[in-house]
């Protein structure tokens, strides 16, 4: 997705690069939430099967949070 600055007209360029920053910075928040959110169900779930009777929970929940920290990264 490109920047909405070279659509808009002159007038409107600060108003669109301010959209951008804003933008711009909660992608980056996202993903760092998400990154932290899947190594803590990571650990939880890791933690969780350590115990033979919560495999059923521990292991679904580990699988999640890779899942979540593979979409921070990429």
């Amino acid at each position: 997705m490109g920047s909405l600055t070279a659509r808009a007209p002159w007038f409107l360029w600060p108003l669109t690069l301010l959209w951008d920053l804003l933008t711009a910075v909660l992608a980056l928040v996202g993903r760092i939430v998400c990154g932290l959110l899947g190594l803590a169900l990571m650990m939880v779930g890791i933690l969780v099967t350590m115990t033979v009777v919560g495999a059923w929970v521990g292991i679904p929940l580990a699988s999640l949070g890779l899942l979540l920290l593979v979409r921070a990264v990429f």
